[in-house]
């Protein structure tokens, strides 16, 4: 018998899930599909033997993928927020969304083509506007607020002031 994660995310697509999914997984390290299952009948935005939902792994997230149709889509509301140890990882992650189809958003966050926002978040930017210098917090804050994709050395910079 097939185990199955207690709590997953559930990520509703426009017949797109799969495509997604192995998106994710060629991205992402510890990502991976693990199942796709197809309609055993008609449903309102598909039919019998069309991709309904699969199964798959983001950076070690549980997730199942919905083709649900048009009726609901993604938001900010939800989003992925990937750690980086530096720019070039930063770099490659914000590329490989916004490169794909995806679009640029504020502070470090981007939407992939498929509407769902992903937060490329460099561990320097964490503890700069957490540190416990709240003017040296406050300057690294600030700049954050100009970017799009995150720059490591304009926010080290205003950090140190």
């Amino acid at each position: 018998m097939k185990t199955y994660a207690k709590n997953m995310v559930c990520l509703w697509y426009d017949g797109k899930a799969e495509e997604a999914a192995r998106f994710y997984a060629d991205t992402f390290p510890d990502s991976f599909v693990s199942a796709v299952h197809r309609a055993p009948g008609d449903y309102p935005s598909g039919k019998q033997g069309d991709v309904l939902t699969v199964e798959f792994t983001v950076m070690g997230i549980p997730c199942i993928g919905l083709n649900g149709g048009p009726a609901f889509t993604h938001d900010e509301a939800f989003s992925f927020q990937v750690t980086t140890n530096d720019q070039a990882e930063t770099d490659r992650y914000w590329q490989a969304i916004v490169g794909n189809g995806g679009q640029e958003s504020a502070c470090g966050w981007c939407k992939d083509k498929w509407g769902v926002s992903w937060q490329i978040t460099p561990i320097a930017l964490i503890e700069a506007i957490t540190d416990a210098d709240a003017d040296a917090a406050k300057r690294a804050f600030d700049a954050m607020m100009e970017m799009c994709k995150i720059d490591i050395a304009a926010i080290n910079a205003a950090h140190r002031g």
